[in-house]
C-alpha cells in the first residue's frame, strides 16, 4: 500500500482491498476495547494525510476487536490533563482529525458492530456513510452529557445537521443509545447488514452510495435555521427544567444554548462546541460525574473474570422482589424456577414477567425464549438441579430459618444459597445452617429492572471463591456487585433509613410533605424521601425501620404506624403520605405563608452522611470509593456531588461535623457525630 508505506502503526491496521478500497481496522494495542486516545488520533491523522495525497477508491473504518466498534474517548487520559489548555488541545486535535476524515476526497464508511459511543459516534458522523450490524449487541450513542460535558469532537455540530435538531438534541440530552433499527429510522445510519457480511455491505455502500430522503434533508436544514431554533430551544429547555437544575447539571443547558446561538452555522457551532466543553470540563459537576463513571467501572470489575458456573436458578418467593429477580434472571439467559406457597402468587409473578419481556425485548422469538426460561414451580422441584437458590420471602427471621431447613437437604453440594433480606442480620440467618460456607446475601433493590446495584453480603465462613462466584453471577445479570459486611442493614439501607425516618419525623412535626421532598430535590436527590417512602411501600419501610431502629439509635415515627393502621401503604394501595393517581403522587399545594425550618436540609442529608462515615469506620465496605459508589447506585444520591464522602470532603468535614453537633443540641442524640469522623478532619 504505497500511500501508507513507512508509517509505524500500533493501533491501526490498514488493508488494501482488491477494488482499491482501504479497510482500516482500529485495534488499540494492549486494550480490551477501542478508545480514542492521543496516540490513536495521531495515527489516524497520519493515515488520513497520506490518503488525501493518494486517495483510495474508498475508506472503510471498522473495529479489529470483538468487543465493539469504539467505546469513545479515553476518559482515563482525559482525567490526566493538568489544565484547561491541555483540554483545549485535545478538543482541537479531535476536531482536526475528524474534519480531515470528513473532507477526504473519496467515499468514507463507518462499519459499526457492537458499542459505538461518544467519540466513536463522532468519528462515524465524520464519515460520508454509516452502516451498522443488525444484531442485539450493536448500540450507537453520544453519552457525554452523563460525564457533565457535551460531545466535543463535532458531535453536537454534525448530528443536528444529519437527523434534525429535535431528535439530535434528545439523543444528546438523554445520552441514550440507539439500537440499529432505530438508528436507521432516524437516519443516523444509512444501512443495516447481517454482522457476518458487514464489511462486504460497507464496501458496496461506499461504491454505490446512499441517497437520503428529500423530506429528511429539508427538515434537518429547517430545524437548524434561525426562525425555528429559538422555538425548539425554548420548548426543550422547558421540559429540561422539570428534570434537572442548571446549577446541578450545567451541561444540558449549555448544549441547548450553544446550539440555539450557533446551530445554523457549522463552523461557528464547532468553535462554540469546543469552548463549551472546555468550560464544562472545569466544573465540579464534570469532575464528579467522571469520578462516578470510574466508580461504576470499579464495581463492574468486582465481578471479576471467574466463571460463576451458574446456569439454573431457583427463586423462593413470588412477591414483587422475588418475582422480579426471577424475571430478570430469565431475561439475562438463566433457566429459572419460581416457587411460592400458592399457584396464584406464582402466576401473578409470571404475568408481570411477561410485561417486562414485552418492554425489554423487541424480537418476538427472543421474548418467547425468555418466557420459556421462567417456569412456575410451586412444589420446588427445581431445587435439586439449581446452582443457586435465592430466598426472597417476607422479612421474618423464623420463616426464613424454617424455609432453609426445608430446602437445604434438597440442594446439590456445590449450590449456593442466598437471601435477599434487606435488614435481618446475616448472623441470625446463619444460625443452624448445615453448610454456612455456601450461604450469603444477595440484596437486590426495588424495582429490580431499574436499580443497578446488588449488595453481595459476605461473612467469615464464606470462602473467597464463593464470594467471587456470587459477584460474577451479579455481573452476568448486568448489575453492579458491591461486597459488603453483614452489618445490620448492610450499607444502603443502613445509610438510607435515617434519611427516610427523619423525613417522616419532620412530616409528623408539621412540615408539609411537598416541602420536604422539594428540599431533598434542591440538594440533588432524584426523588424526595416522602415520595420515595410511598414508592417503597410504607409497610416495607416500617418493617425495615423497626429492625434498624435500635441499632441506629432512631425510632419509627408514630405517624407512620397510624398510616399503616388506616391501610395507607403508599403507591400500591393508592394512598400513603400522598394520594396516588395513575402511578403519580398528587402533591397538595403548600401555603405560601409557611416558612420551612432553616435546618430542614441538614436534618435530611447529614444523618445520611453521618451513617456513611460510621459504615466506613466499621468496615462495612472496603473504602471511601465503594461507599460513594454504593450510595449513588443504591439510593440515587446526587451524582453531581460525587457521593456522600466526596460531598463531605468538598463541603469540609469540620463544618459538617459542627452542624451535626448543633442539630444534636437542638433535636436529640440521633444527630451526634458517629465514630469515624476523625479520619476526615
Amino acid at each position: 500500500m504505497p500511500a501508507l508505506d513507512g508509517l509505524r502503526l500500533r493501533h491501526l491496521k490498514p488493508h488494501l482491498e482488491a477494488d482499491g478500497a482501504v479497510l482500516l481496522l482500529l485495534d488499540r494495542h494492549g486494550e480490551n476495547v477501542n478508545t480514542l486516545g492521543r496516540e490513536v488520533l495521531e495515527e489516524l491523522e497520519a493515515v488520513l494525510e497520506r490518503l488525501r495525497i493518494e486517495p483510495p477508491t474508498a475508506l472503510i473504518i471498522a473495529s479489529g476487536k470483538t468487543s465493539g466498534f469504539i467505546a469513545g474517548a479515553d476518559i482515563r487520559e482525559f482525567t490526566r490533563y493538568r489544565d484547561l489548555e491541555e483540554v483545549r488541545e485535545a478538543l482541537e486535535r479531535g476536531h482536526r482529525v475528524f474534519d480531515r476524515l470528513a473532507t477526504l476526497p473519496c467515499p468514507t464508511v463507518a462499519a459499526i458492530r457492537g458499542f459505538c459511543m461518544g467519540g466513536g459516534t463522532e468519528l462515524a458522523l465524520a464519515c460520508r456513510y454509516r452502516i451498522a450490524a443488525d444484531e442485539e449487541g450493536t448500540r450507537i450513542g453520544l453519552p457525554e452529557i452523563r460525564l457533565g460535558i457535551l460531545p466535543g469532537w463535532g458531535g453536537s455540530t454534525r448530528l443536528p445537521q444529519l437527523i434534525g435538531a429535535p431528535a439530535a438534541l434528545d439523543l444528546m440530552l438523554t445520552g441514550r443509545a440507539l439500537r440499529p433499527k432505530e438508528a436507521l429510522r432516524l437516519g443516523l445510519v444509512d444501512r443495516l447488514a447481517p454482522p457476518e457480511t458487514l464489511i462486504e455491505a460497507a464496501r458496496a455502500l461506499a461504491h454505490k452510495g446512499a441517497s437520503r430522503p428529500l423530506g429528511r434533508r429539508l427538515w434537518a436544514r429547517l430545524s437548524n435555521a434561525w426562525p425555528l431554533r429559538p422555538m425548539i430551544a425554548l420548548a426543550i429547555r422547558r421540559r429540561l427544567r422539570s428534570k434537572v437544575r442548571r446549577e446541578h447539571y450545567p451541561a444540558p443547558y449549555k448544549l441547548i444554548d450553544t446550539w440555539r446561538r450557533h446551530g445554523g452555522d457549522p463552523a461557528r457551532m464547532a468553535r462554540a462546541e469546543r469552548r463549551a466543553v472546555a468550560e464544562l470540563a472545569a466544573t465540579p459537576t464534570a469532575r464528579n460525574l467522571v469520578r462516578v463513571f470510574f466508580l461504576q467501572e470499579r464495581l463492574k470489575g468486582l465481578g471479576g473474570k471467574r466463571a460463576h458456573g451458574i446456569t439454573r436458578v431457583h427463586v423462593v418467593g413470588a412477591g414483587v422482589m422475588g418475582g422480579d429477580i426471577a424475571a430478570w434472571a430469565a431475561l439475562r439467559g438463566f433457566s429459572v424456577t419460581l416457587q411460592d406457597r400458592e399457584a396464584r402468587l406464582v402466576e401473578a409473578a409470571i404475568a408481570r414477567a411477561g410485561q417486562l419481556f414485552e418492554k425489554r425485548v423487541r424480537d418476538p422469538d427472543q421474548r418467547r425464549k425468555a418466557s420459556a426460561r421462567l417456569r412456575p414451580d410451586v412444589d420446588g422441584e427445581g431445587i435439586p438441579d439449581a446452582d443457586l437458590v435465592i430466598e426472597a420471602i417476607y422479612e421474618n427471621l423464623e420463616a426464613k430459618r424454617q424455609l432453609y431447613e426445608a430446602i437445604e437437604p434438597r440442594m446439590k453440594a456445590d449450590a449456593l444459597l442466598a437471601t435477599n433480606t434487606s435488614s435481618i442480620p446475616l448472623a441470625a440467618l446463619l444460625e443452624g445452617r448445615s453448610d454456612p460456607g455456601r450461604f450469603l446475601g444477595l440484596h437486590f433493590f426495588n424495582p429490580v429492572p431499574l436499580m443497578p446495584l446488588v449488595e453481595v453480603v459476605r461473612h467469615d465462613a464464606l470462602p473467597a471463591e464463593r464470594l467471587e462466584r456470587a459477584a460474577a453471577f451479579v455481573k452476568s445479570l448486568d448489575k453492579l456487585p458491591l461486597p459488603v459486611a453483614p452489618s445490620t442493614g448492610f450499607l444502603v439501607n443502613r445509610v438510607l433509613f435515617p434519611y427516610l425516618l427523619e423525613a417522616m419525623l419532620l412530616y409528623q412535626e408539621g412540615v408539609p410533605a411537598p416541602l420536604i421532598d422539594r428540599a431533598a430535590k434542591a440538594f440533588g436527590m432524584p426523588m424526595g424521601p416522602i415520595e420515595l417512602a410511598d414508592q417503597v411501600g410504607l409497610d416495607v419501610a416500617a418493617a425495615v425501620g423497626r429492625i434498624l431502629a435500635d441499632f441506629l439509635g432512631i425510632r419509627v415515627p408514630a405517624g407512620l404506624e397510624a398510616l399503616l393502621e388506616q391501610g395507607r401503604l403508599g403507591r400500591k394501595t393508592g394512598r400513603g403520605f400522598y394520594e396516588w393517581r395513575e402511578g403519580k403522587p398528587v402533591k397538595p399545594p403548600v401555603d405560601r405563608a409557611y416558612r420551612a425550618p432553616e435546618d430542614l436540609e441538614d436534618r435530611l442529608i447529614l444523618p445520611l452522611i453521618n451513617e456513611t462515615v460510621a459504615c466506613l469506620a466499621e468496615g462495612v465496605v472496603e473504602d471511601e470509593e465503594l461507599a460513594d459508589a454504593g450510595i449513588i447506585f443504591g439510593t440515587g444520591f446526587a451524582p453531581f456531588r460525587g457521593g456522600p464522602i466526596a460531598h463531605l470532603q468538598s463541603a469540609g468535614a469540620a463544618a459538617l461535623k459542627s452542624r451535626l453537633e448543633a442539630l444534636a443540641a437542638r433535636h436529640g442524640e440521633r444527630f451526634q457525630p458517629k465514630r469515624g469522623w476523625e479520619r476526615f478532619l
